[in-house]
């Protein structure tokens, strides 16, 4: 089945919502980047509330996560569009840290000390950048903290991944719920206590619940309706002209020395892992135009 996220809005105005399964999705950044099962846990938590945060969003705008804290797996990024585009990885892809309470310990891997970049694209000649202190670095509780403060938005946001033994990716989704101004705290705390009986996320994908379900157990007895669906898509904007303009970058020295060290050089991209490979003629041709200059 294809991955989705779907939107309600509570009959009454005052609350609204969108729940996604990223199963396929996350399950695609995992292969690509050959990932550990605490590296796929995160980015597979990322890349799901990036993508819950992207669908309040409209047109071709987008949003980018960076979380960068003192763990062993280093910066984990991922950004996603409103139009269901997403993409992301981690800066040390096989980083590992034990079992808590027999669970994967994404916390322990991102690290308790850092920081959470935000950077919203909107189509306006600046983007905007918000940045948090990591709370819990769980993902998903950092994404709540930051919404309440920094864009004043009282959200809870619940995302999970259930990774098989073997590192595939079984179930992955989650949903964020938040109330427009002005804000019913007590109604969203009757959402987060609906959330906390139905169990986890991960559990009831698994089990083949759909994003819509999802929402109608945390709306459970208030009334609501569906706003629409969006499909969602593992993307990466690289291309062989971008990787070009990085090579362009390079001064003459930098190309001799992997014109003496290479047959050519492969340019990776960070957030796919696709790779472009150039020829030595080609660097022969770059470094000729840099001397030339």
């Amino acid at each position: 089945m294809t991955d989705r996220l779907d939107r309600i809005i509570a009959t009454a105005g005052t609350v609204y919502a969108v729940a996604c399964d990223t199963t396929q999705l996350v399950g695609e950044a995992r292969k690509r980047h050959d990932l550990g099962p605490t590296a796929a846990a995160a980015l597979g938590r990322a890349m799901t509330a990036n993508i819950l945060l992207a669908g309040l969003l409209k047109n071709d705008q987008n949003i980018q996560l960076v979380f960068e804290g003192n763990g062993p797996l280093g910066k984990v990024v991922s950004q996603a569009g409103a139009s269901g585009w997403c993409r992301g990885y981690v800066q040390s892809p096989h980083a590992e840290v034990a079992l808590k309470n027999g669970l994967i310990d994404v916390a322990g891997g991102i690290g308790r000390a850092g920081f959470l970049r935000v950077i919203k694209d909107i189509g306006l000649k600046e983007k905007y950048t918000g940045l948090i202190r990591l709370r819990t670095s769980e993902i998903g509780e950092d994404i709540a903290y930051y919404l309440t403060e920094s864009e004043q938005t009282p959200s809870t946001i619940n995302v999970g991944i259930h990774l098989q033994p073997a590192g595939t990716v079984t179930a992955a989704g989650g949903y964020l719920v938040q109330t427009l101004p002005p804000s019913d705290e007590d109604f969203l705390r009757t959402l987060e206590q609906n959330s906390a009986d139905h169990g986890p996320v991960s559990r009831l994908l698994a089990e083949g619940a759909t994003p819509l379900d999802l929402l109608k157990l945390v709306f459970k007895d208030v009334a609501h309706k569906h706003t629409g669906s969006t499909d969602l898509f593992f993307r990466c904007s690289c291309s062989r002209k971008k990787m070009e303009a990085v090579l362009e970058t390079l001064g003459a020295g930098d190309i001799d020395y992997l014109l003496e060290r290479e047959d050519g050089v492969a340019v990776s991209c960070d957030y796919c892992s696709e790779n472009y490979f150039f020829t030595s003629e080609y660097l022969l041709s770059l470094a000729a135009r840099k001397k030339l200059h």
